[in-house]
């Protein structure tokens, strides 16, 4: 499945640099923001590539379209391994979890001389 996100530009780039740029907190909110998104989008793919709308998925694991709506929203927290798993049975695929390390946070450049 291809994604839909933009890759990185040079525009993309300076403005990661200047608003998160080497500091910790601000590194730790964008890779949790880009974790939230790929789930979203995975989930967003998956389905289309089943050839399903929300609805029909939602039929197919017992809930409401609204509910795969807030699945696929990069902002929902409330995913649950049950429904998560439901969803992966439903469009025929397989649902793995797994722990990878974290990237290593960038050290802070001066800047001038």
């Amino acid at each position: 499945m291809k994604s839909s996100l933009p890759t990185r530009t040079p525009t993309v780039t300076s403005l990661h640099r200047r608003y998160v740029g080497s500091d910790p907190a601000r590194q730790a909110d964008y890779a949790d923001a880009v974790r939230d998104i790929a789930l979203g989008e995975k989930l967003f793919q998956a389905r289309e590539a089943a050839g399903l709308t929300q609805a029909a998925l939602a039929r197919k694991i017992g809930t409401q379209p609204s509910a795969i709506s807030r699945l696929e929203d990069a902002d929902y927290d409330g995913h649950s391994m049950d429904t998560l798993r439901r969803v992966a049975d439903a469009l025929g695929l397989m649902l793995i979890v797994d722990f990878v390390n974290k990237p290593a946070p960038t050290k802070p450049r001066r800047l001038g001389k």
